[in-house]
């Protein structure tokens, strides 16, 4: 009986695995799980060498060089979601493996949680359903905004980014965005300089992804040139923002409040945010029933399409490697 590859999915934020079990074990490849709650990288690294897999699969868990290394037939990682900072993507390239993600199954989920954050900071929804729920009716306590009168800036305008400057347009805001990259904002946008941008902000939401270029992308000195009494969104990644910098605006009074969605040290929440004016959800802006379904049938079809001797959809690197096969592999018992 030949054997059949295996895919491991390291880890999954979502009750069973029936739709990744559906695809892959569908397409006559077998399917290895590994515990649902992301792993310490030497665990995902002793799964790989016990198992062989053939495609790995993973949401949130660290899928190392050594992970990568440890396994002679893989062909593919494939992220369950947008960043690849959790992979070891220069390793897979060296040694001719596929590393994919899926680009856009969130966008409007995302978008979505930004605006959300933004409407209930300048509405006070949070801050007031706490005082009602304990005891205090106090309406003209209300410091308020007219959502309308706000300048919105917003940092990357790749997907996402647009989406939400659209979003918030119906809105009649000014939009302020920034690109690192040569990108493009929507009509009624003016895109200018990041410093610029928050300088001039009364709301700064951002969205790029983590690269060694993002990490710390606001640190103290551009969190200093905010504009007294800003509120500050992060739906990407934990550790684009500098915390401690971001801490001691907010205990300072620069900033008027903070709305975050990532950490730097997930799910480790520093002392310093626990407060009246941040708004804090775990990382779940990119979640919907729909976004689930929609990022897992996509992974694993992705992985299936690469094990079957094809080319991935959404390959976000470019195998040089001569160890890079084109052939399908066996999936037959």
């Amino acid at each position: 009986m030949t054997h059949r590859p295996t895919v491991l999915l390291t880890d999954y934020a979502w009750p069973d695995v029936a739709i990744e079990a559906q695809v892959i074990e569908g397409a006559g490849f077998r399917l290895i799980t590994g515990p649902a709650q992301a792993a310490a990288a030497g665990v995902i690294e002793a799964l790989a060498a016990e198992h062989q897999p053939a495609g790995i699969m993973t949401n949130w868990a660290p899928v190392s060089a050594a992970a990568i290394a440890a396994s002679r037939p893989l062909r593919i990682v494939a992220r369950l979601g947008i960043g690849l900072d959790n992979i070891a993507v220069d390793e897979a390239t060296r040694r001719g493996i596929w590393v994919t993600n899926v680009p856009d199954y969130c966008i409007e989920e995302v978008s979505d949680h930004a605006v959300g954050m933004v409407l209930a900071w300048a509405r006070g929804l949070i801050h007031f359903d706490r005082e009602v729920k304990a005891g205090r009716w106090e309406p003209a306590s209300a410091r308020l905004r007219r959502v309308r009168d706000l300048t919105c800036g917003i940092i990357g305008l790749g997907r996402t980014g647009r989406r939400t400057a659209e979003k918030l347009r119906g809105f009649g805001v000014r939009l302020l965005g920034f690109a690192r990259s040569a990108g493009d904002g929507i009509a009624g946008m003016e895109v200018t300089a990041l410093e610029d941008l928050l300088r001039r902000s009364d709301v700064v939401i951002v969205h790029v992804p983590l690269t060694a270029d993002t990490h710390h992308l606001l640190g103290r000195e551009r969190i200093a040139l905010m504009r007294p009494g800003a509120f500050l969104v992060n739906v990407s990644r934990g550790a684009v923002l500098d915390t401690g910098a971001l801490i001691d605006a907010l205990e300072g009074g620069r900033l008027a409040g903070a709305a975050l969605d990532v950490l730097e040290q997930e799910p480790h929440v520093p002392p310093g945010l626990v407060r009246p004016e941040v708004i804090l959800t775990p990382h779940l802006a990119f979640s919907s029933d729909a976004s689930l379904r929609d990022v897992r049938r996509q992974t694993s079809e992705e992985v299936v399409r690469v094990l079957r001797g094809e080319r991935p959809r959404q390959g976000r690197n470019e195998p040089q490697s001569p160890l890079t096969r084109s052939e399908p592999m066996d999936s037959k018992p």
